[in-house]
């Protein structure tokens, strides 16, 4: 059995967190730990790592402030955010970035909060998870002048076009991708775009209870992706880049073994 590294699960505060356990076990009866949950915000973070503790072989976190809390950042923060990422379970500083498509906290708030984190990341040289939507050009700004001084950067979840690709990739970016791949409407783009990633920039994360593969059939009954689907998602991703399905997924697990130092 192939093995997978889920890089971006919404384990805490939503969906998935009531049923963890269940969602952990059946994740690893298809090869896929450990998981990278995700923090939102720094209370989640904070939770994030209390469950990364309380699971110790499959699970590990991120410890950041979302583009959608910024406004929840002020000048405490990052000495909060110092403490919480002093935790051997925070394999990166995130999720952090700019998100202009719903613009939940003011755009300078998003700007000053996303700065501020990627500074903290170089100083304590923690890679770092991001999100970028419909913010292309002040995002790429923002992370062009420090790329030199951070030891790692992930943009998750990527959906853009060819030139906001390939501008990621000039900056020697890792780039996410979900089942929005398997989508044949709103994916189309990405499952042409996909096929031009190196083989060593390519990650493959759930972003799971979002983002369910739609191509998969049968549909599971909830409606929540999982990170047990993670396979099915690799697979339709070796498929669209002409690999070997079991030599894509080896080439994905390492990239993550080796991005997050795990």
């Amino acid at each position: 059995m192939s093995k997978y590294i889920d890089i971006a699960v919404n384990l805490i505060g939503g969906a998935l967190e009531k049923n963890r356990d269940d969602i952990i076990q059946r994740a690893v009866a298809q090869g896929v730990s450990p998981l990278i949950v995700i923090g939102s915000n720094l209370a989640e973070s904070e939770l994030a790592i209390a469950c990364s503790v309380e699971y110790p072989q499959h699970l590990y976190c991120t410890a950041g402030t979302h583009p959608h809390h910024a406004s929840e950042w002020d000048q405490a923060s990052t000495d909060k955010l110092r403490l919480l990422a002093a935790s051997p379970k925070v394999v990166a500083i995130g999720e952090c970035g700019l998100d202009y498509n719903r613009d939940f906290s003011p755009r300078p708030k998003q700007r000053d909060a996303f700065e501020a984190q990627l500074d903290l990341a170089i100083e304590l040289q923690l890679p770092v998870l991001m999100h970028e939507r419909d913010a292309h050009d002040d995002f790429l700004s923002i992370v062009k002048e420090r790329r030199s001084e951070l030891c790692g950067a992930l943009l998750h979840c990527f959906t853009g076009n060819r030139e906001s690709m390939e501008a990621y990739l000039e900056l020697d970016l890792h780039l996410g991708i979900t089942g929005w791949v398997c989508d044949e409407r709103r994916g189309a783009e990405l499952a042409e775009l996909v096929c031009d990633i190196p083989d060593n920039r390519i990650l493959i994360e759930t972003d799971s209870p979002y983002l369910l593969p739609r191509s998969m059939r049968p549909k599971p009954k909830s409606s929540k992706n999982e990170p047990q689907y993670l396979p099915y998602i690799a697979q339709y991703i070796a498929t669209l880049r002409d690999q070997d399905p079991a030599d894509f997924a080896e080439k994905a697990y390492r990239n993550s073994i080796d991005f997050f130092r795990l």
